[in-house]
């Protein structure tokens, strides 16, 4: 059985038995894998691959919108494009809520609009506001870890639910400092309530993040973004008891790269001949956005006289 929701795509309906849960996903013992989307479409390709859960990218949905990743985008923005999301697939989606976009009353707020709308989870970093992506410059001054706890204790007794995770998301790494310094925020972070933790890196190999793991010790589930340590062979998590490995803006960027060579492309042959075969059917779109139930739906529910009028 499916249904159509408000971004006709279409949604199956699972029991709540079947249907994976975010928190099974984290707490599982064995390494889990989520994938990037950033919009209702990429959310069903994913789905459709086979991930069992959505990471709701701050860059990739605010690249989507012509926004630079550095709180351009605002909360609200974020929560309209994770309600499509939402009710295109079936599978938990956790959020990117960037470092909560301001204080505890901001992060609270944000979050328990992200839940009411579909969100299974929102992870914060330990950055104040606005942020500026991981991956760009140098500055990225982290919050007292005081007032990031409070922001997490807020979203905690807001959403103390079963249903919502909460990730701290640790950035001492980024911002260029020691182990110790991550250490102690990642542990201050479980005791104001985190679910799990996010240790983040920008090196190109996973020594600080394996290192990181072995002195954590498998407090709370650990989480980790690879983008850059991509080399790094997958047992390698599985033998640090990495809890799971997110795939973090991997659709968008699949997307901006063929897009690119398409346009090029055709703008160079002035045909579309050449690329034909290499671009997704129509078909293939009308099956992603379930053209096939609005017919069916259209015989059941239209007159006999309004359809063939049209």
């Amino acid at each position: 059985m499916s249904h159509v929701g408000e971004s006709g795509l279409s949604n199956t309906v699972v029991s709540a038995a079947a249907k994976p849960s975010l928190r099974g996903i984290i707490q599982a013992n064995t390494l889990g894998f989520i994938m990037e989307a950033h919009d209702a479409l990429s959310a069903t390709i994913a789905e459709r691959a086979g991930f069992k859960g959505l990471w709701a990218s701050g860059l990739s949905i605010a690249s989507s919108l012509g926004y630079r990743d550095a709180n351009e985008a605002s909360w609200t923005q974020l929560v309209e494009v994770v309600e499509r999301m939402a009710d295109a697939a079936s599978i938990p989606i956790l959020v990117d809520g960037d470092s909560g976009f301001g204080n505890f009353n901001n992060a609270r707020l944000a979050a328990k609009k992200l839940f009411q709308h579909g969100a299974a989870g929102v992870c914060l970093e330990d950055k104040g506001f606005p942020k500026m992506n991981s991956f760009v410059g140098d500055r990225h001054p982290l919050a007292e870890i005081s007032e990031f706890c409070g922001r997490l204790r807020a979203v905690k007794d807001t959403l103390g639910s079963e249903d919502f995770v909460l990730v701290a998301r640790v950035e001492a790494l980024i911002a260029g400092y020691d182990q110790q310094e991550a250490l102690m925020r990642a542990h201050a972070y479980a005791d104001a309530g985190a679910d799990a933790i996010l240790i983040h890196s920008r090196k190109s190999d996973a020594s600080e993040i394996l290192a990181f793991a072995r002195e954590w010790s498998n407090r709370l589930p650990l989480v980790i973004v690879p983008t850059k340590y991509y080399r790094t062979p997958v047992d390698e998590y599985r033998a640090a008891k990495i809890s799971t490995v997110i795939w973090a803006n991997h659709n968008m960027r699949a997307a901006v790269s063929a897009m690119r060579q398409v346009c090029e492309r055709i703008l160079r042959e002035g045909t579309i001949a050449g690329i034909e075969n290499e671009v997704a059917t129509l078909d293939d779109v009308f099956d992603l956005l379930n053209y096939r139930e609005l017919a069916e739906a259209e015989t059941r529910y239209l007159p006999p006289a309004a359809v063939a009028a049209e």
